[in-house]
């Protein structure tokens, strides 16, 4: 009897263990994979939403951001001010807009330094946009001419007004400049007859291509330089504290530009046309191609000294710049060098 009790407990025991042992590889079953653990939120905002940036966004539709265990909540700042306030305020995690910015925080004695750690863009992003084509142009052609430009202090206009000079014309006596036209709406005042030349930038000038309205005959991209036109910053204390996500956020948009500068413009268009359902995929072909052909992204995101020493040329050719800044105090190259050698 004693022997057949045990033989009783034995069972129910050995029952016991094996629905322990189903239950233990169901929750294991549950468990999350490294690829599927909670990703990290991280607030990135943008100076605006444009093609120009197609780096960032082929790196967000091809997921590399999700690769690096980092989920993107982008935010549409409509202005660097904008931006810049957020991500003084702590709204913003990272910002991205241009560079000039964090000079002008440096300057006027913020209690926090606005650090660049990774250039997206090496070029201006606006073209020249005349009534039709002109083969043998020359920006002597603008003496005597209407152009409708951007807003005074503005990055585009500095650039544009820094080629001026350079090609030893005076902005505010050889050509007469419209500045109070709101941006995005310069292409349809153009279209509708006003101006000799209109300064815009995409997807405005191929549209007016597009239309026969516009020829675009100059790139002030080209014309300017490898100006750092954009580029990624957080304040000095977040990027002290958050090394990591700084890395992996570099090591992605890495990927982005690698990836773009080892495809086509056309297969670049169709990664990113989910970011702008409301451009045609041949416009938002041509408008990768131009930017593709002048050299707007560079191989690596290093923010390069000689480039920032540019940005301050500029930024001092157009009145704007109190005093020139040190190249260390406002850049960190670590994270993008890291991200090239992965």
């Amino acid at each position: 009897m004693k022997r057949e009790l045990n033989a009783r407990s034995l069972k129910k025991i050995a029952a016991m263990l094996l629905v322990l042992s189903l239950t233990l590889i169901q929750l294991s079953g549950c468990g999350k994979s490294d690829s599927e653990k909670e990703l990290v939120h991280v607030t990135l905002n943008e100076v605006a939403h444009s093609i120009f940036y197609a780096p960032q966004y082929v790196a967000i539709e091809n997921g590399y951001f999700e690769e690096e265990g980092i989920q993107i909540d982008l935010v549409n700042g409509a202005g660097a001010d904008n931006v810049m306030t957020a991500v003084l305020s702590g709204e913003a995690d990272i910002g991205f807009m241009g560079s000039e910015a964090s000079i002008y925080v440096y300057n006027e004695g913020s209690g926090e330094k606005i650090v660049n750690f990774a250039q997206l863009t090496q070029r201006a992003g606006n073209f020249l946009v005349a009534r039709e084509k002109e083969e043998d142009f020359t920006w002597e052609n603008l003496k005597g001419k209407t152009v409708l430009a951007g807003r005074k202090g503005g990055m585009p206009q500095m650039v544009f007004e820094y080629i001026l000079k350079k090609n030893h014309i005076d902005p505010g006596k050889d050509l007469t400049m419209v500045q109070n036209i709101d941006f995005g709406l310069t292409a349809e005042a153009f279209a509708s007859g006003q101006g000799d030349y209109s300064v815009e930038f995409e997807p405005f000038a191929a549209s007016l291509e597009k239309e026969g309205k516009g020829a675009v005959v100059a790139s002030l991209g080209v014309d300017s330089g490898n100006v750092p036109y954009t580029a990624y910053s957080a304040k000095e204390s977040y990027i002290a504290e958050h090394g990591e996500i700084i890395q992996k956020f570099t090591n992605a948009l890495q990927k982005g530009m690698d990836y773009v500068g080892s495809h086509s413009p056309a297969e670049i268009a169709k990664v990113i046309q989910p970011q702008f359902a409301e451009t045609d995929l041949d416009v938002l072909t041509t408008i990768v191609q131009r930017y593709h052909e002048q050299g707007t992204w560079n191989k690596d995101l290093v923010f390069e000294e000689e480039s920032f020493k540019l940005l301050q040329d500029v930024l001092e050719s157009g009145g704007e710049l109190t005093k020139r800044v040190p190249y260390d105090e406002l850049v960190n190259t670590e994270f993008a060098k890291n991200a090239c050698e992965k």
